[in-house]
């Protein structure tokens, strides 16, 4: 994946704010796995959330029972 290229930023900002903005995108932005690494499932499980349910069944209606 490459790296981002910013061409130019206007407003041009103060030294200090383009090099935290600079930072927080190289930060952020995602490097390739090292060669031989193994690939892990992701931690996350979406399936058995609350916000996978369409939204008419997650409204709780009053006197429903539920």
């Amino acid at each position: 994946m490459a790296k981002p290229e910013v061409l130019s930023v206007r407003p041009a900002p103060e030294p200090a704010v383009l090099s935290a903005i600079v930072a927080a995108v190289e930060e952020a932005w995602p490097r390739p796995a090292p060669a031989g690494a193994e690939a892990r499932p992701s931690a996350w499980r979406f399936s058995g959330r609350w916000w996978s349910k369409p939204s008419a069944l997650r409204r709780d209606r009053p006197g429903s029972g539920r």
